[in-house]
């Protein structure tokens, strides 16, 4: 079956037959769709409106909300948090950018957690060089499952502050002003605040796809918070208040769960009243990244073991998310099988998609410190979706049991 889908294409007349003629008729040639090829192209079509939701509702409040000033006033000392599993090496090169912060008032806190490699003599050297230094240890014990939640918990306890500002071992302050935009806001309403953590550069396509991967994973986190839906935040650079961790029992709901200790405890207890972001670049947290694709891929094995026990409506509107983006490449590729004038039709969508995300995200990877990866986002969309797509396939398979060190 055939049906007339649209008229396209302008027929010239020749020079010759215009002189002839004291006005000139315009021709149309009449494209013709078959029907499954029509189908195929409106489902591709509600796939691209379906992601410029995302793209025009959500992620574009964050490229518009103003970044905020630094902070005037000093409104609260803070207990810095860090959790080091044989992290000497990191240890060495960052801590000494955290313990000297211009903040009046403040204490970092190390869990040392059944580290061997020097890491605890490290620390006791240091401890007699800093005074709001502190170090916790967690020792060997057959009694109880230990982990980073267990160390985080151990840290919470020993800090002697309310407000709790996380990092961790292997991660250094974009500037020496990090606590100011990361301590308690002026609002006693706020129990949480969510930063953002960006990875170093190292020159090579993994760590582009995990740069990038980075970048989209913060501009969603980062605009839902925006959207007045927060669901999730990076350990790396987040604060809350030690009250609502005891008042909510710490991680007991999900204790179980060896990764969560960032992103399920936002998401059980982060509201649209109690969360606030940081965007401006001097609250910016660095971090090491991944130097080979099975480090990466353990990462994102514990990520996603994590999501599967977000909130149902935190879980509905991120799935929608990557399905449609996943329906999209899929029926774009599949309209490569039929006729030119769907390849065309096809190729408009995918460039319209494209137009409209170079209008946003430019503009995003500048505020989130990814600057350089602002013309080959196309590109590491793709590559990043069908990875990550993969990713999820095999962590439905292998080990169930994940350490996070």
């Amino acid at each position: 079956m055939r049906v007339y889908f649209c008229l396209i294409f302008y027929q010239h007349k020749s020079v010759l037959q215009i002189k002839n003629e004291k006005f000139a008729p315009a021709y149309f040639n009449v494209v013709i769709l078959t029907l499954p090829e029509i189908c195929l192209l409106s489902a591709l079509a509600f796939c691209l409106f379906v992601q410029l939701y995302y793209v025009l509702f959500v992620h574009l409040k964050l490229a518009k909300v103003a970044v905020e000033d630094t902070p005037d006033s000093i409104k609260s000392p803070v207990s810095v948090i860090i959790c080091a599993r044989n992290e000497i090496n990191n240890l060495e090169k960052y801590l000494p950018s955290i313990l000297n912060q211009h903040y009046p008032e403040f204490e970092v806190i190390v869990v040392n957690d059944r580290s061997w490699d020097g890491t605890e003599e490290f620390l006791e050297e240091l401890e007699k060089k800093h005074l709001n230094l502190k170090i916790v240890k967690v020792l060997d014990n057959d009694k109880f499952i230990a982990g980073k939640k267990f160390a985080v918990t151990m840290g919470i306890k020993a800090a002697k502050y309310d407000w709790l500002v996380f990092t961790d071992a292997d991660c250094s302050p974009e500037s020496e002003n990090w606590l100011k935009y990361m301590q308690q806001p002026s609002d006693d309403n706020i129990e949480i605040v969510l930063g953002y953590s960006p990875y170093l550069k190292k020159g090579s396509l993994l760590n582009a796809l995990i740069r990038f991967e980075t970048f989209f994973t913060a501009v969603n986190y980062l605009s839902f918070a925006l959207k007045s839906m927060p669901y999730m935040g990076v350990g790396r650079n987040m604060a809350y208040k030690k009250a609502l961790f005891f008042k909510n029992k710490g991680f007991a709901a999900h204790m179980h769960i060896p990764s969560g200790d960032d992103d399920l405890f936002v998401n059980a207890h982060a509201t649209a009243n109690n969360t606030e972001i940081r965007i401006n670049k001097n609250s910016h947290v660095w971090s090491e990244p991944n130097l080979t694709w099975a480090g990466y891929l353990r990462q994102k094995k514990r990520h996603f073991g994590a999501g599967k026990f977000y909130k149902f409506r935190h879980k509905f509107i991120l799935s929608l998310q990557i399905i449609f983006q996943f329906l999209f490449y899929v029926i774009f590729a599949s309209c490569m099988f039929f006729s030119m004038e769907a390849k065309y039709v096809a190729g408009g969508i995918l460039f319209l998609s494209i137009l409209i995300r170079c209008m946003v995200y430019p503009k995003l990877l500048n505020r989130l410190n990814y600057r350089d990866l602002r013309w080959w986002f196309p590109i590491l969309d793709i590559l990043l979706f069908f990875f990550l797509t993969l990713n999820g396939f095999l962590s439905l398979f292998g080990k169930k049991k994940v350490n996070w060190k």
